[in-house]
């Protein structure tokens, strides 16, 4: 979900700040059920969204705004590489950070729908060498309510991290990380988000599905939803055309392109690539459980148990499973270094909406896709508007925490990551 106001990257996760700009603008007029994107409001859109870019010194970012029989919106604005001056595009592959839990998420849930999983099931049933595993449930997991330290505010991780950030990390690596440190709470006692659990989903998914998590995603999430731009990769790999990220996690603070780091880091927590246009698609599918075609991608009782949100404890936010509620705003947002991305519906407005974002150097502005949809909602949708509260954001390279290189703090996500998003894994 989200990831602090920090200076170091978010490991895979979702942001959620607020950040109100556009000031002195009045909220467009929404019809009941229909978001209406005319060339006046067009306009206001790109006028918010540079000024935004401009305040808070973001190289690129891509915007697409799609309503259902009221228009849609869908720029690139910026540098997609400061390198060469390339200019952003619309068409490039991004990391998503925590949005990744979307999918991972599904995943699990497509294995309820087989008979080979159980929500309330013990994740001890499932994989050995949980701390509490006959306690903590699949569900618990899913919806962020397991107690299980996030292992992407560990120190020492974040410090070999930031070290090496070409090292690539093996899941059991992460839980190791995590399993040294105590429970937080006994399971569901309280909402707390944490990278550790949706790495231990991925290893169930593994068992529970006989294949990689790369390939059940893909065979049973991507190819179904028709997503040929997205992918979670084995390694450092991103497709190309993609955009560069811009990072501060780095010794010294120093800004570093961050796209060729390994995201291992976050695997099923915040690893995957994605386009502008794959994402779109995305988010009606995982706010409804219908693909494209109208077909169903999870039967409509485990859809409702997915979309059953619970309050976090932090104003506006609530979580379900995989998936979070921002003022009505059903998705996901990420982080990872260099990288922030939303990926949201809006059910009644009929309305999808997704920002990318080639930077997670927050500095004082805070989480620089939540100002992005801070400022575009604020315009279209006054009655639902993005915000995402610091509080609500993990700690780590995906959260609000400070890294002891720095001394600054981290990113990441919410669920949202990535996401949200939070921590390089914080997505």
């Amino acid at each position: 979900m989200g990831r602090r106001h920090r200076a170091v990257p978010a490991v895979a996760a979702a942001s959620l700040l607020l950040a109100a700009l556009c000031a002195g603008q009045a909220p467009a007029a929404a019809l009941p059920g229909r978001v209406d994107i005319d060339p006046a409001t067009a306009e206001r859109l790109d006028e918010a969204i540079t000024e935004t870019m401009r305040k808070a010194g973001i190289p690129g970012v891509s915007v697409g705004l799609w309503t259902d029989g009221g228009g849609s919106y869908e720029r690139a604005f910026g540098t997609a590489d400061t390198a060469t001056g390339t200019p952003m595009k619309t068409d490039l592959h991004t990391r998503i950070g925590s949005v990744t839990k979307t999918f991972t998420v599904t995943a699990v849930l497509r294995l309820v729908d087989e008979g080979k999983i159980a929500l309330d099931a013990p994740i001890g049933t499932y994989v050995g060498g949980v701390p509490g595993g006959d306690r903590i449930t699949v569900r618990q997991l899913a919806d962020m309510r397991s107690g299980l330290y996030n292992y992407t505010e560990d120190p020492g991780f974040l410090a070999a991290m930031q070290k090496d950030p070409n090292r690539p990390w093996s899941p059991q690596e992460l839980l190791d990380t995590a399993f040294k440190h105590p429970a937080q709470f006994a399971p569901g006692a309280r909402w707390e988000y944490s990278n550790t659990n949706t790495v231990l989903l991925g290893l169930l998914v593994e068992k529970a599905g006989g294949l990689p998590l790369r390939e059940y995603i893909r065979d049973e999430v991507l190819e179904p939803a028709g997503l040929d731009d997205t992918a979670l990769p084995v390694g450092a790999e991103i497709p190309d055309p993609y955009v560069h990220g811009y990072t501060d996690f780095a010794p010294g603070g120093k800004t570093t392109d961050a796209s060729g780091w390994n995201p291992s880091w976050a695997w099923a927590a915040g690893a995957m690539t994605s386009t502008l246009e794959d994402l779109r698609t995305w988010a009606p599918v995982m706010a409804s459980g219908r693909l494209p075609d109208g077909g169903r991608l999870l039967e409509p009782g485990t859809q409702a148990q997915r979309v059953r949100m619970l309050p976090t404890g932090h104003q506006g936010v609530r979580y379900g499973l995989g998936i979070a509620e921002f003022d009505g705003w059903i998705g996901h947002n990420g982080e990872l270094p260099g990288y922030e991305t939303i990926a949201v519906r809006l059910p009644q407005e009929r309305t999808t909406f997704v920002v990318i974002v080639n930077s997670d150097i927050d500095k004082k502005e805070g989480s620089l896709s939540t100002l992005i949809g801070n400022a575009v909602t604020r315009i279209v949708t006054p009655e639902n508007v993005w915000e995402l509260p610091a509080a609500a954001q993990p700690k780590g390279p995906a959260g609000p925490s400070e890294t002891p290189a720095t001394g600054r703090p981290e990113t990441g996500s919410t669920t949202p990551g990535t996401g949200t998003a939070p921590s390089p894994a914080g997505s």
